[in-house]
């Protein structure tokens, strides 16, 4: 009371130079033994008052005692502390076959060069005193890979039923100290994450470990596990497993989880519902090489000119481009399968125009009345939705490097050909929009197919698409025009020439009569005058040549 009001008296610079004892502020710790007498006897007065700090596990008899050492006298977690520098504490470097590092005990009474301060004979210990500090009976020290350290005071029993590592460990301590060791310390060098493998002590003394798994969350459970796993913690490992089948998991996590069960061996029984959800079956794995064509065939195979259609076009095509990251190696994506999808499709096509060019429905379409029942849809509907369906194919070969075959194909449609005069031009229109994704491939060379093939498909296709072209301005559904203009042309120039000679003088006579409603070719017809007649004057000038050598 005196030095207190002593210090009172003082002007408040002087105060300032009054430090309290280290007591429950957790502030460096004292060097002097008086120091430490007063600071265990404020501990105790603590004890006997029953207070606590929160969520401390006195209450359930088994009580868990820390001492953070991340920074120098930093107090993580509640508990009790022990002032041991962490700085002269020795690390064994010896490593357990399912830990980053091996939890060690070091027998003995000293850690370093440092003995464990022992209780002041001033102080009296009560019943309750001694029944705490018989649970604080091992000391175990976790020192990070980042350089952090924590130690944590624990009782040997909860650590022995709950931990066959623990269990070991301290009977073999046991054993060599001649069964006269008061204290167990155990060192457990290079942990990953301090606080993942304190979270998961403190498991131990948990009475309901899901609910602390819920607050947790899914990845530092995951975390959790891999812990338990390797410190043979059994029912913290169950209670991981429960929890983590029951939620739902991102893309990371479930990835943390496949790498999680390639490093340890979890029992079959324990872990099979996780791995219900990791891995498919052999069954499902059999059935994956005809997956891809399987969504291919029921896109294609749709009738409805709809959106969900069509988002479903962009998905499939998305997941079977080479530059997704769902490619998976077992796609069963066969290159005879994506043409039989085409001819089917074609074949689709062939027959709708064989109808809309003899103006027949069938019989089995009419009502009692004769007429056409509102369930038919119109020519171009159903022609719309097959070209868009062969588009998409081609898309998909195109990504797959397998579309220089479809060119022939496209080039070998004699029915086709042979009925698009006779029908009209409201409806022919749309297989033109195939012709001008051809032409734009070959133009920008993302079909590297032989000259023959570019031949034949510009001598079956270049006439329709000079007739339908105007349609094709009017309702474009996504096509640049201004693009299929210039690819037509580059496409025209990479002919040889004798067929460039005649498509070209198709091209002007149709471009002189219609204007407008032909695509402008211009620049590659002065292109390929220039050539034509450069290369003639040369030729002409080696004929010269030769017979003069001759």
């Amino acid at each position: 009371m005196a030095d207190s009001d002593h210090r009172k008296s003082l002007p408040p610079q002087k105060r300032q130079g009054f430090r309290r004892t280290w007591c429950c502020s957790f502030t460096n710790p004292p060097k002097s033994p008086e120091n430490l007498t007063s600071f265990y006897q404020s501990k105790m007065t603590q004890i006997k008052s029953g207070n606590s700090f929160p969520n401390s596990p006195q209450s359930n008899r088994a009580s868990l005692g820390l001492v953070g050492r991340m920074d120098p006298r930093r107090i993580l977690s509640p508990g009790r502390v022990s002032p041991i520098d962490s700085d002269n504490t020795p690390l064994d470097h010896s490593l357990l076959e399912n830990l980053p590092a091996e939890p060690s005990a070091v027998v003995g009474d000293e850690i370093g060069s440092e003995k464990l301060p022992e209780k002041s004979p001033e102080l009296e210990m009560t019943e309750d005193d001694e029944v705490s500090s018989e649970k604080f009976d091992v000391r175990l020290s976790l020192k990070g890979k980042d350089g952090g350290s924590l130690v944590l005071e624990l009782d040997s029993k909860v650590l022995s039923e709950n931990s066959s590592v623990f269990a070991n460990l301290i009977s073999e301590y046991h054993k060599n100290s001649g069964g006269l060791a008061n204290l167990y310390r155990i060192e457990v060098p290079e942990v990953e994450n301090l606080n993942v493998f304190h979270q998961t002590i403190e498991l131990m003394y948990a009475e309901d470990i899901t609910q602390r798994m819920v607050n947790m969350g899914v990845s530092r459970s995951i975390d959790t596990l891999e812990v338990a796993a390797g410190i043979m913690f059994t029912k913290g490992v169950l209670s991981c497993l429960k929890y983590i089948e029951a939620v739902p998991w991102s893309e990371d996590e479930e990835e943390k989880l496949k790498s999680l069960f390639a490093r340890y061996a979890f029992d079959k029984r324990t872990a099979e519902d996780v791995l219900a959800r990791l891995y498919s079956g052999e069954e499902l794995v059999n059935s994956q090489q005809h997956l891809a064509i399987q969504l291919i065939n029921s896109i294609t195979n749709c009738t409805n000119l709809s959106y969900s259609s069509k988002e479903l076009k962009s998905l499939v095509k998305g997941l079977l481009s080479k530059s997704s990251v769902y490619e998976k190696d077992l796609t069963g994506l066969k290159k005879e399968d994506l043409y039989q999808a085409c001819k089917s499709c074609l074949n689709s096509l062939v027959g709708i125009f064989q109808e809309a060019s003899d103006s027949i429905v069938p019989e089995e379409e009419r009502g009692s009345s004769g007429r056409v029942e509102s369930s038919t849809r119109p020519f171009i509907e159903r022609i719309s939705v097959q070209v868009d369906n062969i588009k998409w194919l081609l898309e998909i070969l195109m990504e797959q490097q397998m579309a220089e075959e479809f060119v022939s194909v496209w080039a070998e449609q004699e029915d086709l050909l042979r009925m698009h005069e006779m029908v009209s031009p409201m409806v022919r229109y749309e297989v033109s929009r195939i012709s001008a994704s051809v032409f734009i491939a070959l133009g920008r060379g993302k079909l590297l197919c032989q000259s023959e093939s570019r031949c034949g498909v510009f001598q079956a296709w270049f006439g329709p698409m000079l007739l339908d072209y105007g349609w094709l301005q009017r309702c474009r559904k996504g096509l640049d025009v201004k693009v299929l203009e210039e690819s037509m042309g580059q496409a025209l120039l990479m002919l040889p020439m004798k067929h460039q000679h005649v498509l070209f003088m198709e091209w002007f006579q149709s471009y002189s009569r219609h204007g407008a409603e032909c695509p402008n070719l211009s620049k590659a017809f002065q292109i390929w005058w220039r050539r034509s007649f450069l290369r003639g004057s040369r030729s002409h000038t080696v004929e010269l040549e030769s017979s003069e050598s001759w």
